[in-house]
């Protein structure tokens, strides 16, 4: 089988890329925009012996989904701005308990209902915040229709291999549009699979290197025995109240990130060498970026691009690199400044930051950056 050729919606890609990954469990609720991505795993998954479940709410989504992990299936679910408010605390559980799943979030307007056709990015900041606590997280940012296979795809694998929640932070319009995308042989995919452990004997679920180390982690049912607590926990996963177990625990949780953060960062760069205004974005908002950064370039204008793939754990060192020759940054989403916010810290003593929000309801037009390209001259 070689690789072929679909006319393809995010959403649809996002579900491809999942069952490419080894999906075999998905529990959501549907909420617009990201409806497509539970009616094709319904359709899908049955066909592949997956199980399809549609929830009464997000809250149980994420739930069901949990329990799914532990008994070592891979899981995921597909929710909105409002359904994903309300999946952060089991996101945190998620986190300190170190449960691999994929969510995907496709971003609207909002707060609250908003606007739930339009699009927005107004998540950044939830996606790495929204659940109290200190606690490690992986979120990736597609911007093309192929990216919304591959990212998921690189999510399952990520989740898996650092026993970690990753979310793929989506929005309505890459969501929503179709694009001819170019499907690779199947028999390339590198299935990606957790660590498992080989016996019960000894077996500690949370016993790690402390400096990042991941646990292996044995399904519920295969007889290992092992508890499973939000609260600070031993290595045996027993709850303690230690201030030295609360410490190791979380500074753990938080190295296996920090220190693996090169083999998260992804990104696309265009002209960023010799460039004397950078325009760094995300997304949906990236595509009128770049159409107005080359129309710069084309008049003369020093202009470069920087289009993030990952978004947390943010890609310091290489934001940091690429802007080096800007004397400006520019950053244009559909909030008020979220990933502006971090621009400015990476960048602050090198260039100044030129927040370009917009809230709407409505995707960035070419012009308008442009325009503040313009001005940044």
């Amino acid at each position: 089988m070689a690789d072929t050729i679909k006319l393809m919606q995010g959403n649809e890609a996002c579900t491809m890329g999942a069952i490419a990954a080894g999906l075999q469990f998905f529990a959501g609720y549907p909420i617009t925009p990201s409806t497509e991505i539970a009616e094709m795993c319904a359709e899908e998954l049955p066909k592949l012996g997956g199980k399809f479940i549609q929830m009464e709410d997000e809250i149980g989504s994420i739930a069901a989904c949990i329990g799914a992990s532990l008994v070592g299936k891979k899981a995921m679910t597909a929710t909105s701005g409002p359904g994903f408010s309300l999946m952060q605390e089991s996101i945190g559980y998620a986190s300190l308990c170190e449960i691999p799943l994929v969510i995907i979030n496709v971003q609207r307007m909002g707060p609250s209902t908003g606007m739930p056709t339009s699009p927005a990015q107004g998540d950044v900041m939830q996606a790495r915040w929204g659940t109290h606590g200190d606690h490690s997280i992986i979120a990736l940012a597609p911007g093309n229709v192929k990216e919304c296979f591959d990212l998921t795809f690189k999510a399952f694998a990520l989740a898996e291999k650092y026993r970690v929640p990753v979310i793929v932070l989506a929005d309505e319009v890459i969501s929503h549009m179709r694009e001819k995308v170019v499907m690779p042989d199947p028999r390339t995919y590198k299935i990606p699979m957790r660590a498992m452990p080989d016996s019960p004997a000894g077996y500690k679920p949370y016993g790690a290197d402390p400096d990042g180390g991941v646990p292996l982690m044995a399904p519920f049912g295969k007889g290992f025995r092992w508890h499973c607590t939000g609260l600070f926990h031993d290595e045996s996963g027993a709850p303690s109240g230690k201030a030295s177990v609360a410490d190791a625990l979380l500074h753990r949780l938080a190295r296996k990130i920090e220190k693996n953060a090169l083999e998260f960062e992804d990104y696309f760069a265009e002209n960023m060498e010799d460039c004397e205004v950078a325009v760094v974005s995300f997304g949906s908002s990236a595509m009128a970026a770049l159409s107005a950064v080359r129309r710069a370039r084309k008049e003369g204008l020093k202009a470069g691009m920087l289009r993030l793939k990952t978004i947390w754990p943010f890609p310091d060192e290489a934001v940091r690199r690429l802007t080096a020759s800007a004397k400006k940054v520019i950053v244009p989403e559909m909030n008020l400044g979220q990933l502006a916010l971090e621009v400015e810290r990476v960048v602050h003593c090198q260039a100044g930051t030129v927040k370009l929000g917009k809230v709407n309801g409505e995707l960035f037009h070419p012009d308008e950056v442009y325009a503040a390209l313009k001005e940044a001259f």
